[in-house]
């Protein structure tokens, strides 16, 4: 992979589409927000918790990472850990963010539900400011919880509608297909939400296909199985719906065991809309533009590739018409420009 390349992907704009506010906190910030809020971790240094992020699967993941948003307790500490993110991403040349927030995480240790939202839509304000950098909220229920919890959570939510777009569903896919959901998904779509699912990372093809018929969502995050149903993957690509892709999160979490076994490449000869994001970047080894240096290097995937996924990213954000042709605009600009190596 030449020089040159790698210059594009860093610099080039792009939109990050599938990013866990929680899942981007940093070990040094973990133990900067333990003492500042008298919160005892088990882990004695950052070292030894940056060890500890050896994971076999998803939920040994997630075990850790509920440990680390436990000490997430004032509104300032949810601006420090989204400005942090968006500090990086603006670094990243990512120019809209739409970020996922879990705040039945927090609830149900007696966080309110208004201290996390508005820390983090705080932050996103803030960056709109400094670096004309758009951003949005999307609101996912804890699919291993109930849909009467998921239901009380969107009780909550409501009074703060106006800070966040739309819905998702994350944590343990394995035994909680998306019509666990159905009835709160369906009055989250009457409320004019956007919706989105996590289904096909490990769970299987089924997951995508209910996501998408009984939940109705318009973006699948992660969606990879989806190869292993030739009739999906066609209708993904017939209907235009685009996956968010996180690549180093699928190595870490052993979905494939290496980068160069990733489907990547075959989901785009499918004529699948991908886009590249970073997941849970502190606990995967990387923010987006490590995700694409990575894919780019283990993966025959060219600087139309890089246009491609760009224009991507922008195209599947909900984002009004003029917003995506200003961003799709910078994206045209930049790889006709000089700085593409033209």
């Amino acid at each position: 992979m030449t020089d040159n390349i790698h210059t594009i992907l860093r610099q080039m704009p792009k939109a990050e589409l599938h990013i866990h506010i929680e899942g981007s906190l940093e070990p040094e910030l973990i133990f900067a927000l333990a003492e500042r809020n008298r919160v005892e971790l088990k882990y004695a240094s950052v070292e030894e918790l940056r060890r500890a992020y050896a994971f076999t699967d998803l939920q040994s993941f997630l075990d850790i990472y509920y440990a680390g948003a436990s000490v997430l307790l004032t509104e300032q500490d949810f601006y420090d850990m989204t400005r942090a993110y968006l500090q990086r991403a603006h670094a990243d040349k990512v120019r809209h963010a739409e970020i996922f927030f879990d705040p039945q995480t927090h609830t149900e240790r007696g966080v309110e539900f208004a201290t996390c939202i508005n820390g983090i839509h705080r932050a996103l304000e803030d960056a709109k400011a400094q670096w004309d950098m758009s951003g949005a909220l999307i609101m996912c229920f804890l699919r291993h919880l109930s849909e009467e919890e998921a239901f009380a959570t969107l009780e909550l939510a409501l009074p703060y509608r106006d800070k966040f777009i739309g819905i998702g569903l994350d944590s343990s896919e394995r035994g909680h297909p998306p019509e666990k959901f159905a009835r709160v998904f369906a009055q989250c779509r009457e409320l004019g939400f956007h919706l989105v699912a996590h289904a096909g990372e490990e769970g299987p093809p089924a997951y995508i296909s209910t996501a998408l018929d009984v939940l109705h969502v318009e973006r699948i995050d992660h969606g990879v199985r989806c190869l292993d149903d030739a009739a999906l993957t066609q209708r993904l690509a017939r209907e235009k719906i685009a996956l968010t892709v996180c690549p180093l999160s699928n190595i870490k979490l052993r979905v494939f065991d290496c980068m160069p076994e990733h489907n990547f490449a075959k989901l785009l000869d499918a004529g699948v809309t991908l886009t590249v994001n970073s997941d849970d970047p502190a606990y995967f080894g990387g923010y987006i533009n490590d995700n694409f240096l990575a894919l780019f290097d283990a993966l025959s995937l060219t600087q139309e590739h890089a246009r491609q996924l760009a224009r991507n990213s922008f195209a599947a954000a909900f984002i009004d018409t003029a917003a995506k042709q200003k961003y799709l605009d910078e994206v045209d600009a930049f790889f006709d420009g000089d700085q593409a190596g033209r």
